[in-house]
């Protein structure tokens, strides 16, 4: 029997071996898409509620929550393309992002005071009131 290594390199050389991704890494990438849009879906449906059901402060409402929704399905989307590009390429590193969650939170809390300043003040109330009446 040899006391030599298997491999054998020269000193300060480093040896690539294959990684193998586990396919769990990548369905979670997807679970965490669908998880972003079962999220957009509820906020959508939302604005789609207010738009429908609500008068002229509802609507602006649905419009800043439909405008919400549609930022956070894009970023959902390439989010998850840029994850899983980096899983394929074998990228080391964080695959979290602190930064849109965060703004993501940011907007859900601007739109919903909007809508509570408007519909204190009463502002909104005079820009669909008058459609379709005689004077």
């Amino acid at each position: 029997m040899s006391s030599q290594p298997l491999l054998q390199t020269a000193r300060g050389k480093r040896i690539a071996l294959p990684t193998r991704v586990e396919p769990k890494v990548f369905f979670a990438n997807e679970r965490t898409f669908i998880s972003w849009l079962n999220f957009t879906v509820i906020l959508g449906g939302l604005a789609i509620g207010l738009l429908n059901f609500g008068d002229s402060v509802g609507r602006i409402s649905a419009g800043l929550f439909t405008a919400v929704a549609m930022a956070t399905m894009i970023y959902a989307l390439v989010t998850f393309h840029w994850r899983a590009r980096s899983i394929r390429m074998r990228g080391q590193g964080g695959f979290d992002d602190r930064l849109g969650p965060s703004i993501l939170a940011v907007a859900l809390l601007a739109a919903v005071v909007v809508n509570f300043v408007l519909r204190i003040t009463g502002t909104g109330r005079d820009l669909g009131e008058g459609k379709g009446r005689a004077s």
